[in-house]
């Protein structure tokens, strides 16, 4: 009677832990048309679409594309990424595009309504009407936005409260994403950014010694958050560490130091600072970077995200209990100092709380209740562009940037323009680990991707004037 009981028990308990699983499925249809809605909110028959455009806030509009990826991290249908290509390569050919990938996290998907693909709509939004505005006010060609939302399953466990232990679970999974078919992904649309540089190159007359024309006005952004982040960490991590050594400029010369894509994005991530040690190694060993320097990375981590500060490091812990560890020096140009790394603190904190490879702090120029902001205009995001693009460049000691309603600071052992940027953001402005909504955080973003795709590196600012 009592194995009967137990085994009933334990049949209802499977069920119930099989019902309970987020669905392992693709969400946006095959369909090689672009679907338009003349709605911010995609009509219903454009919902499931994987390639949709969208209006902006003021006339302007983009492009929206979904690419889906199993729990392996291979493409859930090889099609849809190839429809969503040969839209922006067609798309490449008769005009510049700034391709913004976003991956999303934890708890998300790319499921209809999921909060994730909202915000990203209205990031998108806003800066395709600044697109506009820039264009207009430089008498250049008006770039064409365009979203990339690579959807996989962030939650496996659909259930509040219960949910939140599959954070380590997922982890795994992220990784299996980063290493699949994400990175073939991300090298096919920087291919779109290559082949427009090399024709812009072609059919200019360049100096061998000046490849900064050798340049389109065609960039790709890539944003991930969360568990996204640790995808696209994993994803580009050696293209950085590359990059980094093989500078552009002059042979025999170090010059700027180039990224992958444009710019990459971090927000929350959850992985260890170990990943990012030889990123934040190289940079600390170089004292002085180039005028004409753009950000590459940019980390920001709250520090009130209570999942990576917390409960990541508990996981990690029982994760690498049998690992060995040592304590590093290293040589800080900046300070002239040597630093010493506890390898055993940074192969279990998440990047942002790790101290030591932090470079900047982000926090409000006044406290204020969230209900009380409202999104920059477009010609407000263009006039903090071209200050906040000023202030990048003349970057100092001590220097303080402004970008509205935000003020990064630098840390005392970064170099002025370090391309990596490890920012950590005061509560205010990112709540918990899910929280990216605040429009101030949004603006900061957006900015970014501005200055890193489109400050022509042969714009001289004279700082001395300032």
């Amino acid at each position: 009677m009592k194995t009967t009981a137990a085994s009933i028990a334990t049949t209802v308990l499977a069920l119930l832990t099989v019902t309970a699983c987020a669905p392992h499925m693709k969400y946006r249809t095959v369909h090689p048309d672009v679907c338009v809605s003349p709605e911010p909110k995609p009509t219903p028959e454009c919902e499931t679409h994987a390639l949709q455009q969208l209006p902006g806030n003021n006339g302007s509009s983009y492009l929206f594309g979904f690419i889906e990826f199993d729990d392996q991290g291979q493409l859930w249908d090889r099609r849809q990424m190839r429809d969503v290509l040969t839209t922006l390569q067609t798309g490449a050919g008769t005009r510049d595009l700034l391709m913004v990938v976003f991956v999303h996290g934890w708890k998300h998907s790319a499921a209809p309504g999921d909060t994730n693909i909202n915000t990203f709509r209205a990031v998108l939004a806003n800066l395709s009407d600044a697109e506009a505005l820039l264009a207009k006010r430089t008498g250049t060609p008006v770039r064409q936005v365009v979203g990339i939302y690579f959807g996989w399953r962030g939650g496996s466990l659909p259930v509040k409260y219960l949910e939140n232990v599959t954070f380590w679970d997922r982890k795994n999974t992220a990784q299996k994403v980063g290493y699949g078919g994400v990175a073939e992904v991300l090298s096919q649309l920087e291919d779109i950014k290559l082949t427009k540089d090399s024709i812009v190159c072609r059919d200019r007359t360049v100096s061998k010694n000046d490849d900064t024309l050798c340049s389109s006005n065609t960039k790709l952004v890539v944003v991930g958050h969360s568990f996204g982040g640790a995808v696209m960490q994993t994803a580009v991590a050696q293209f950085l560490e590359n990059r980094f050594v093989q500078t552009t400029g002059p042979a025999g010369r170090k010059s700027d130091i180039e990224g992958f894509g444009n710019l990459v994005v971090l927000i929350n991530p959850a992985f260890e600072a170990n990943l990012f040690t030889p990123m934040s190694d190289m940079a600390a060993e170089r004292r002085t970077y180039f005028s004409s320097q753009l950000p590459v990375v940019l980390v920001l981590t709250s520090e009130a995200d209570a999942a990576t500060r917390y409960a990541f490091p508990i996981g990690r812990w029982f994760s690498t209990i049998f690992e060995k560890t040592h304590d590093r020096q290293r040589r800080n140009a900046e300070t002239g100092q040597t630093e010493t790394i506890s390898e055993h603190d940074a192969n279990v904190r998440a990047v942002g709380h790790f101290k030591p490879y932090r470079t900047h702090h982000l926090y409000p120029t006044e406290e204020r209740k969230r209900e009380e902001l409202k999104a920059a205009s477009a010609a407000d995001s263009i006039q903090m562009f071209e200050r906040s693009r000023a202030d990048w460049v003349c970057d100092a000691p001590g220097s303080k940037i402004t970008f509205g309603d935000v003020v990064l600071e630098r840390t005392t052992n970064s170099a002025g323009r370090n391309p990596y940027l490890v920012v950590y953001v005061d509560e205010q402005l990112i709540h918990e680990h899910n929280d990216i909504d605040d429009p101030r955080v949004i603006e900061f973003v957006k900015q970014m991707i501005l200055i890193s795709s489109r400050s022509e590196k042969q714009t001289a600012i004279n700082c001395e004037t300032r």
